[in-house]
C-alpha cells in the first residue's frame, strides 16, 4: 500500500535517477512512433517521439528548479503529499497549481504546464514526498530542456524574485 511507502522505496522500486532540475525520475514510456522534424514547429530540431512519460519524485526540502521545455507537459498525482507547481507565464503572471488528492482544497489529480513557460515545483510545506508523473507530447528530448539562470530570470520577472531565488540553483 502507498501509505506506508517512503521516498527511497519508490526510488529503488522504479530504479529512479537524479534529475538535472532536482528530484528523481524514471522514464516509463516512449512511443515507438515518431514525428518528422518537417512536421513539427521550427523550434524543434529533429524528430520527436509522439509522447513520453516519466515518474517524478521530490522529497521534503528538495525542489525542481525553474526550467522550460518546448512541449506541453501533463502532470499527474500518484502518491505522497501535494506538489506545488510554479509557472511564470510570458506575460509576467505567476500561477501556482497544486497536484494532490484533496479536491476540496483546490488540489487536482492532473495539471497542464504549457510549452515554453518557466516552471518549477516543490512539495507543499510539511509534505514528506510527492510522487507524480509527467507526460510530454511531442515527446521529451533533453535538446528541448533549458535550465533557468537565476539572474536572467530575475531580470525578466523582477516582481517574482523571491520565488525565483528559492527555486533556482544557479
Amino acid at each position: 500500500m502507498f501509505i506506508n511507502k517512503v521516498p527511497n522505496d519508490f526510488i529503488r522500486q522504479f530504479d529512479m535517477l537524479p534529475h538535472p532540475e532536482g528530484g528523481w525520475y524514471k522514464e516509463n514510456y516512449r512511443s515507438k512512433e515518431t514525428i518528422a522534424s518537417s512536421c513539427l514547429p521550427e523550434e524543434f530540431n529533429g524528430t520527436r517521439n509522439f509522447s513520453t512519460a516519466i515518474y517524478f519524485l521530490l522529497e521534503n526540502g528538495n525542489f525542481s528548479s525553474f526550467h522550460r521545455i518546448k512541449s506541453d507537459e501533463v502532470w499527474h498525482f500518484y502518491a505522497g503529499g501535494p506538489l506545488e507547481i510554479f509557472i511564470l507565464h510570458n506575460n509576467g503572471q505567476l500561477e501556482v497549481m497544486t497536484l494532490g488528492s484533496d479536491l476540496s482544497a483546490g488540489e487536482l489529480f492532473q495539471q497542464v504546464v504549457p510549452a515554453n513557460v518557466w516552471f518549477a515545483s516543490k512539495p507543499k510545506q510539511g509534505v514528506v514526498f510527492s510522487l507524480v508523473g509527467c507526460t510530454v507530447s511531442p515527446g521529451f528530448d533533453f535538446e528541448d530542456f533549458e535550465m533557468a539562470q537565476r539572474d536572467e530570470l530575475i531580470h525578466q520577472f523582477p516582481q517574482h524574485q523571491d520565488i525565483i531565488k528559492r527555486l533556482t540553483r544557479q
